[in-house]
């Protein structure tokens, strides 16, 4: 099957599926894809049109260049700062609230530099790859600000408390391994297998249950805030759901067939 060129209505964000995975790159390398107003509602839209899509199965999210991202562009808010931040800040808001709502499993593929706001949202996706020699820094202290883009509700939960205040108030630059030790990616390969290890693994989810992926991403996000009895409750719920998909009479088939389920999504 021939890859799919999305139209995002700028050159600024790139937009591709292939075999269930949209891939979304961020497209400014001269400005280490700094993310201003024109790329958050491109990147919005996309966003939108994913949570409508069921051939959509997976996820990732990458920059092109030198960086993954140096988070929003700071050139937006020099003129009028509080209406651009919020111009900014709404559309990404916007976006983590559906790529953390959707089935499909959600990838961040980092490389060079992760900074501010892109941090913040690699911290967002479920699942993160990152190269050798990745440099990550929160910085938003450096410019005087406090963070968004999820920072303050995904940190915590990746690292620890401790942690994550350590990576918000000192706002010091880490390396890719220390960012594996914390918990802030799950893999680091060599830069130059990255891209084959973050499609293995987008392949290998997108040809799974992804109606069951997407009840295993909710229920994980909202055990923080849900007593034991009621996320039991959501369990049993969701199971039963589960229970009444084609993906999962598909895989009771294939148990007992003893052969590898083919999973449809469905």
């Amino acid at each position: 099957m021939t890859a799919q060129q999305i139209d995002t209505g700028t050159t600024d964000l790139l937009a591709t599926l292939d075999e269930g995975v949209l891939t979304l790159t961020l497209n400014r390398p001269e400005a280490l894809n700094a993310i201003n107003v024109p790329v958050a509602e491109a990147f919005l839209a996309q966003c939108q049109a994913i949570a409508n899509d069921p051939s959509v199965r997976v996820v990732v999210l990458r920059g092109e260049g030198k960086a993954f991202g140096v988070g929003g562009d700071l050139a937006t808010l020099q003129t009028d700062s509080a209406n651009s931040a919020n111009a900014l800040i709404s559309r990404l808001h916007a976006s983590v609230l559906i790529l953390s709502s959707i089935n499909a499993p959600v990838i961040a593929s980092l490389h060079g530099v992760v900074a501010g706001g892109s941090l913040s949202l690699s911290s967002a996706c479920d699942l993160a790859i990152a190269a050798e020699g990745t440099r990550f820094n929160l910085a938003y202290a450096n410019v005087a600000a406090s963070c968004d883009v999820s920072g303050s509700w995904s940190l915590p939960r990746l690292v620890g408390l401790r942690n994550a205040m350590q990576i918000a108030l000192l706002a010091e630059t880490f390396d890719a391994q220390e960012a594996l030790r914390l918990g802030l990616v799950n893999r680091v390969v060599p830069a130059e297998a990255l891209d084959a290890e973050v499609h293995a693994l987008a392949q290998r989810l997108a040809n799974g249950p992804t109606q069951a992926y997407g009840r295993l991403k909710r229920l994980m996000r909202q055990s923080f805030e849900t007593s034991l009895p009621d996320q039991l409750e959501a369990e049993r719920v969701n199971f039963m759901a589960s229970a009444q998909t084609q993906d999962f009479k598909e895989a009771l088939g294939a148990f007992f067939d003893k052969r590898k389920p083919v999973f449809q999504g469905r």
